[in-house]
């Protein structure tokens, strides 16, 4: 019998908590008024796409995670789980999500929802083993849940939203190019094609520093199109320099693997940084 807890880790919980709270920012931050009920639903329906897609992920790399450490005991690899199981309650969640987001909020946001979890599941994970390009698609549904939150509102694809969608993707970027420097011999066990791997740790932290030096013009863009203000932008730029000259010391000769791991945990407190940023920007 499959147990519920196997069934949660499919949604890969700590991603999916991640894109409830982005969702509910795009909600908080979107110009207009979209009441509680269909607040709730576009949370709901962000929180159930993303856990469908997670689950898809998990069932289409049930082999390749079982020849790496940190995914090794998820519950496909593991033998705890049948992969139709997984296979049905991705797609259960998936329809669940598109219902809930079409019905509770308006059919762009639904779209929008669907695209993501179609470029997630259909397009990124098959591409992983063929090119490191992969990264980039996969953090496009990956920055999809603010924009969720907005067009819920909106009901329309505007400046701020994008914007909000853009910071989300360029984050994530050298987000993993840390991880895959410092876990390279296990994607390269697994048989996906990152960076470090297909270009080599040069070409992986040069494009670390370029994607960190887009983040901070992009992240300042809040302020002007006036979804924050003046605290926000201050703040924006002592972290967005602040990760970017991080990322330039990954350019020295004796930068490796301790180093990519000091750098993905600051990825971890830029992200948080920021947007309690924005959070007391608004509030206040």
């Amino acid at each position: 019998m499959t147990r519920t807890s196997d069934l949660w880790q499919l949604t890969k919980p700590g991603v999916t908590r991640m894109c409830v709270l982005t969702t509910a920012g795009g909600l908080a931050l979107a110009p207009g008024e979209i009441g509680w009920r269909g607040g709730l639903a576009a949370v709901v329906g962000s929180a159930l796409a993303v856990a469908g897609a997670n689950a898809a992920n998990m069932w289409w790399e049930r082999e390749s995670d079982g020849l790496m450490s940190r995914t090794r005991r998820r519950p496909l690899p593991a033998g705890r789980m049948a992969p139709g199981v997984a296979l049905r309650f991705s797609a259960m969640l998936s329809m669940a999500s598109l219902l809930v987001l079409g019905l509770g909020t308006n059919l762009l946001t639904a779209v929008l929802a669907g695209l993501a979890i179609g470029a997630y599941v259909l397009v990124y994970t098959p591409l992983k083993r063929r090119t490191p390009l992969a990264l980039v698609i996969g953090a496009i549904p990956g920055a999809v849940p603010p924009l969720l939150g907005w067009t819920a509102v909106t009901d329309a694809l505007d400046p701020g939203g994008l914007v909000l969608f853009g910071i989300l993707l360029v984050w994530q970027i050298p987000h993993f190019i840390a991880i895959a420097l410092y876990r390279k011999a296990e994607y390269a066990r697994a048989g996906i094609r990152v960076v470090p791997l297909v270009r080599g740790d040069a070409v992986a932290k040069i494009q670390a520093v370029a994607w960190a030096m887009l983040l901070v013009p992009l992240s300042l863009m809040l302020t002007p199109l006036g979804v924050a203000g003046s605290l926000y932008l201050w703040c924006a730029m002592v972290l967005g320099m602040a990760f970017l000259g991080w990322a330039f010391t990954g350019l020295d000769d004796g930068a490796g693997p301790r180093w990519a791991r000091g750098y993905f945990l600051a990825s971890l407190v830029y992200l948080p940084a920021l947007t309690t940023a924005l959070a007391l920007d608004v509030l206040f």
